[in-house]
């Protein structure tokens, strides 16, 4: 059930262009800026924060998906969300990530309840707050490894050049500097995935979302990718990694055991 729920839309910023063959926008500017949502002004204990938490999707008979979940991540925190295909961890990920509504419960992104919140205000914290990461990397092929990133600043309301400066820096900071104007074709699966990544961070979200980043990758383009991802929390960014790789949840600090919707254990691992 997580594979037919996971979404490949709205990879940073909340439309539904995002996949395998989308096309770019002919005219990046003419997109309709998102400004930046009104959020707590106190530093929030997290990020992003579950309290009693129910997803059931109809059907006959209904999928429960989640069962009463609560989980809290920490600025600067990464963690491992495992379990068996259907435990819910992509539903998680997805309510998580605002793409999706809790049936019951407590979503709160930055300290904000965001039981009360229209979809367009939704979008606007995806693209200011959230970044997602995906199995598949959902780059536009005819694109160029900068441009790629830009994109991930397209509903923040910030002109092209501030965008394509942004996305440059974001480039190095994943050790592509290089290949910036490389398409996707011309990449490796490793340096496609970086790119993906790279489009994720470059609205510098407190908030990384990634969906079996490594599951495309071999192991040895997998460890890097990880290492990559350590080095973001490091930097501050909260990262929570969906995974069914146990070395990549071996990886990390914390680690979120799922199981028939709810969440089984949630431990952190000393090192």
């Amino acid at each position: 059930m997580d594979d037919q729920i996971n979404t490949a839309v709205q990879v940073r910023t909340g439309d539904e262009r995002a996949g395998p063959g989308a096309a770019r926008p002919s005219d990046p500017s003419d997109a309709s800026p998102s400004p930046e949502p009104e959020l707590p002004q106190d530093d929030p204990v997290s990020v992003v924060e579950l309290a009693g938490v129910d997803r059931t999707y109809p059907g006959k008979p209904p999928v429960a998906a989640l069962r009463g979940v609560d989980l809290a991540v920490r600025p600067g925190e990464l963690l491992a969300v495992v379990g068996p295909s259907g435990s819910g961890k992509s539903t998680l990920l997805n309510i998580a990530g605002t793409l999706d509504r809790a049936d019951a419960g407590t979503v709160r992104i930055d300290g904000r309840d965001l039981s009360d919140c229209s979809d367009r205000q939704l979008a606007s914290i995806r693209a200011h707050r959230i970044g997602f990461v995906f199995q598949q990397f959902f780059l536009a092929p005819g694109a160029s490894a900068l441009d790629n990133v830009a994109d991930g600043l397209l509903y923040t309301g910030r002109p092209k050049r501030e965008r394509r400066e942004a996305a440059s820096r974001t480039l190095e900071r994943v050790g592509l500097g290089d290949r910036a104007h490389h398409k996707p074709g011309e990449l490796s699966g490793g340096q496609r995935q970086r790119v993906a990544i790279a489009r994720a961070l470059v609205g510098d979200p407190g908030l990384l979302l990634t969906d079996e980043p490594t599951g495309a990758l071999d192991s040895a383009t997998g460890e890097a990718i990880v290492e990559l991802l350590v080095d973001l929390h490091r930097g501050g960014t909260a990262v929570i990694v969906i995974t069914h790789d146990a070395q990549v949840a071996a990886a990390m600090p914390r680690r979120v055991l799922m199981r028939d919707g709810r969440i089984e254990s949630d431990e952190a691992v000393r090192g």
